[in-house]
């Protein structure tokens, strides 16, 4: 019953078992549908920081750890709903637990909703009697007013139930206890009575008969161990989901929130923005005299400062305020459960165009990084649908292209002729969102009538309940995992990126500079669609992050081949309009923003997941293609009913 489609998989998860077992300790694996918390309760029994998220799909890697008394190594296994692996992810688990890669197994079930979870625990009885059930957020069924007979349930199982909840640290002593209880036991080669419920590896009809059966016998073994009570009021989910996600409801919801978030990162940004400017004019002055009196070389001195250093800072304080900001209300969202409820309303639009509905996760994820997001492809079994998941996921702008948006939504809106307020420029950008959006459905509509042909995979989803987050944990993840982790990113690109472009700035060629004989070379053709060769060079010289593109811009306009001294919105609106930028080309740079190739780390992860060259390449042109063909549809209309609007 082994599957050579996970070998790979097979090997990582050895060899992360062997790096966290070389005393040859018992090993734990935890298995359980996505979303009942399982890697919640991994990380409270190792005490590892591994990310968790209120939304299905989003254990799909390999993780393992030691528990805290280091007398057992825990391994969590990718979520998986039934041991008929439809993805990569769940070959993996089966494979792992069909070969008896474990000591013990604990099955994490959802409180809330046994009957849907449990049954992938009774596959797991199936093959081993070393089992224990961990009845996650025990807390969130008894609020809801459900009550279980653990004993009876225990009784049934002919295994531990131990009710629990990770996020508090609730039974998980009892949990451990039952765990090493059961290892010290005679395997007996799980439940013969439940193995009829193994679906075979190859899906079919066979596995839809074990699926009902297996349902069926849940309802058996729940029956008269479940009782609920009578509550009157109507739940928190439910009153808030009539409008997360209801038919009129959604989408409006969804736009006010995405405004309400951008809004507020407007309108935060700005004040520690001007601070960062000020401060880092200072640093840079005080670098300069240091090296100045150690008699640094005057080349090196310049193209350490004005080269490496100012851009550095320049990226810095452009990217940390507004990062600061999204990211915790991004985070929030996530751990409110909101954004399994945003990826439930995009999964109609997605299949109506033909793709997989997991796809609405992937795209969540691609705001985040679009790297990440192409590795959660991974959650998409058919391949046709995986491969135009990936390809598309570059479509939505990523953590990187969000300054670059920020700023010039905020620089053009604010000072141009519409006299745009913040609440205004945070509707644009909303508005540009959700444009992304759109136009990767579009774009995944005409694949899946071209390259990808065939109908759309069922794509099944369990709404988690709204928690209320933890906020140290929030603040934590969203300011180390996400916003430093970026900046870093950026800066490590920055830094020689600046040296770079500051010697092609100052390197004579062709009566100019390396610099600018490449930006001329770009011009005419970049001008057909409403940029300049400046603005075309900077992107490409952008290739290893898009958050340099801004930087490279402004050092290109600036004179001496350096990026000119700190400056805040008006300053920097002043030099973009200089430079023959009106509100049109701010348009058209948005575009180009929002739809272009993607970041070599996107690009080569793309010919890794998809397996070939060619899927890189088209990685890289189809939305270069969408978006010169947006921009220069754009500009002909703009042309066309606004002639003299700049």
């Amino acid at each position: 019953m082994g599957l050579t489609s996970s070998s790979s998989g097979r090997g990582a998860l050895r060899e992360k078992i062997a790096a966290d077992n070389k005393d040859g300790l018992p090993v734990v694996a935890l298995a359980g549908n996505p979303n009942v918390g399982k890697s919640t309760v991994f990380n409270a029994l190792t005490g590892l920081k591994q990310h968790t998220g209120n939304w299905s799909g989003k254990t799909v890697s390999l993780a393992s750890g030691r528990g805290k008394k280091r007398d057992l190594v825990f391994v969590d296994l990718p979520g998986c709903r039934s041991l008929s692996p439809a993805s990569l992810e769940e070959s993996i688990a089966r494979d792992a637990l069909i070969r008896g890669e474990y000591s013990a197994v604990i099955a994490v079930v959802n409180a809330s909703g046994l009957e849907a979870s449990l049954a992938l625990a009774l596959q797991v009885l199936a093959l081993t009697s070393r089992a224990v059930i961990c009845l996650n957020l025990i807390d969130e069924a008894e609020k809801h007013g459900t009550r279980i007979d653990v004993r009876l349930l225990s009784k049934r199982l002919g295994v531990p139930v131990i009710p629990c909840t990770a996020r508090s640290g609730r039974g998980l002593g009892a949990l451990e206890k039952a765990v090493r209880e059961v290892i010290a036991r005679p395997e007996s080669g799980g439940n013969a009575a439940y193995r009829a419920f193994l679906p075979p590896v190859d899906g079919g009809e066979a596995a839809e008969r074990a699926a009902i059966a297996c349902l069926e016998e849940c309802s058996r073994v729940l029956d008269g161990a479940i009782k609920t009570e009578n509550v009157e009021k109507r739940s928190l989910t439910e009153r808030l989901d009539r409008a997360a996600v209801g038919k009129y409801t959604a989408f409006p919801v969804m736009f006010l929130l995405l405004m309400l978030v951008f809004y507020i990162t407007l309108i935060g940004a700005n004040y520690p923005s001007e601070l960062l400017y000020s401060l880092f004019s200072r640093l840079e002055t005080l670098v300069f005299r240091a090296l100045c009196a150690v008699n640094a070389a005057p080349w090196l001195r310049d193209a350490l400062v004005f080269g490496m250093l100012r851009t550095v800072f320049r990226v810095v304080s452009v990217m940390l305020p507004p990062m600061a900001i999204f990211f915790p209300l991004f985070t929030l969202a996530e751990d409110l459960g909101y954004l399994p409820r945003a990826a439930f309303c995009l999964d109609r639009c997605f299949r109506a165009c033909g793709s997989c509905g997991k796809q609405a996760l992937t795209v969540s994820m691609g705001f985040g990084c679009n790297a990440a997001g192409v590795v959660g492809c991974r959650i998409i079994e058919n391949r046709s649908e995986r491969i135009s998941a990936m390809l598309t996921n570059s479509l939505v702008p990523c953590n990187g292209r969000f300054p670059l948006l920020i700023t010039l939504v905020s620089v053009f809106l604010f000072k141009s002729a519409l006299g745009a307020s913040p609440l205004v420029s945070a509707a644009a950008l909303a508005g540009l969102i959700c444009f992304a959006v759109a136009v990767t459905l579009g774009t995944t509509k005409i694949l899946s009538k071209t390259l990808f042909r065939g109908e759309s995979s069922p794509f099944l989803m369990e709404l988690p309940p709204y928690r209320p987050p933890k906020l140290v944990p929030l603040i934590i993840r969203s300011v180390l995992d996400r916003t430093l982790r970026l900046l870093v990113r950026a800066v490590a690109v920055a830094a020689p990126a600046g040296l770079v472009i500051y010697a092609a700035a100052n390197i004579p060629a062709g009566g100019g500079t390396l610099l600018s004989s490449f930006c001329a070379l770009l011009d005419a053709p970049a001008r057909f669609f409403g940029l300049d060769g400046t603005i075309l060079a900077a992107f490409i010289l952008a290739l290893p992050a898009n958050e340099i593109v801004l930087p490279v811009i402004l050092m290109a306009y600036t004179g001496g081949g350096a990026l000119g001294e700190a400056m805040g919105g008006a300053e920097l609106l002043s030099l973009l309009q200089s430079n023959g930028w009106t509100l049109k080309t701010a348009c058209s740079v948005m575009i180009f923003t929002l739809f272009h190739w993607p970041c070599s780390t996107t690009l080569l992860t793309v010919k890794k997941e998809a397996g070939g060259v060619k899927w890189m390449l088209l990685a890289f042109l189809v939305p270069t293609v969408v978006g010169l063909v947006l921009i220069a549809v754009m500009n002909g209309i703009w042309s066309f009913f606004a002639p003299g609007m700049y």
